[in-house]
């Protein structure tokens, strides 16, 4: 294995202003608990109508970005999200934001007919109508209590009622933990067809990016409460390449300063950051990584 990724930090430009009309704009954003940095001068920004992928090992600081992004949680630095300030003006930014965490979350005793009520009553951006439009979809019944639902009933209720919300930015955070193959296919795919349009903006984190990556246009890798890479899907694609090397190219490849090198049937992989196509075609052959190698190349040393 390549040591070279083992302490990898991808260009994030840290001074750049925030774009016209960006959907979130973080410039030094840091959050400490004593003496842990859970977010270290993270520097990110999302745009409208973007479907965005936060991506991090556990304690990379995802949850707490979140947090801070939602108002729940005070923070140093600049953030901005909407044009608003988060810890100042949360209650004007909510009405325009929609948030589900782990899908277990609704309480217990509460039936479906008491929970679109409830989001009917404070949230003014909620429409009832479309909401029954989707639950007709669903075997859920009126008087049905989440106690009595599967976890895969419960997302289809909490899909409901999010996509009958017309808020500006959607924030999903490990919105399928726990659910079957299935429902974690439906829970995106309604989404993409149902929910998102250009005028609305996703921000998700999940552990499984294998699943996600078909419906991402941006991708952010977070590691020790950075943001090592800020990036959208085309220019992913066009910056970073494996090539797939017999033995006898392995070292002209080595030569390159690869982030990464694994070993499959004899062969190695090289995982290149910039370096020309047509360099790379001499090696081998070239193919364009996964989500998941980028991602395991980038956080090498994180668990040891």
């Amino acid at each position: 294995m390549s040591a070279a990724s083992d302490n990898a930090v991808y260009d994030v430009d840290a001074n750049a202003p925030a774009t016209p009309g960006a959907v979130i704009h973080a410039a030094g954003l840091t959050k400490r608990y004593g003496n842990t940095a859970a977010l270290d001068r993270a520097d990110f920004e999302v745009s409208a109508g973007r479907i965005v992928g936060l991506i991090g090992p556990n304690g990379a600081g995802k949850t707490t970005a979140l947090k801070a992004i939602l108002g729940l949680t005070d923070f140093e630095g600049e953030l901005s999200v909407l044009g608003l300030d988060p810890r100042k003006q949360r209650p004007a930014l909510m009405r325009q934001v929609c948030f589900i965490a782990d899908v277990a979350t609704l309480p217990r005793w509460i039936t479906v007919s008491e929970a679109v009520d409830f989001v009917a009553g404070v949230h003014p951006r909620f429409d009832r109508a479309r909401c029954q439009r989707f639950l007709a979809r669903t075997k859920l019944q009126p008087r049905q209590k989440v106690r009595q639902m599967s976890k895969g009933m419960i997302v289809q209720l909490h899909l409901a009622i999010v996509m009958a919300i017309d808020a500006r930015l959607l924030v999903l955070d490990e919105p399928t933990l726990g659910l079957d193959i299935l429902y974690r296919k439906q829970f995106y795919q309604s989404l993409l067809e149902d929910y998102f349009d250009e005028n609305k903006t996703i921000l998700v984190t999940t552990h499984q990016v294998e699943e996600i990556e078909h419906i991402l246009t941006d991708l952010m890798f977070i590691r020790d409460g950075k943001v090592v890479l800020s990036t959208d899907m085309d220019a992913l694609g066009e910056r970073f390449a494996e090539v797939l090397v017999n033995a006898d190219r392995a070292e002209a490849a080595r030569a390159l300063k690869p982030l990464d090198e694994r070993q499959v049937f004899g062969k190695g992989i090289f995982l290149f950051d910039g370096v020309p196509r047509a360099q790379l075609e001499q090696l081998g052959e070239v193919r364009r990584p996964s989500v998941a190698d980028l991602f395991v190349a980038t956080m090498k040393g994180t668990y040891a």
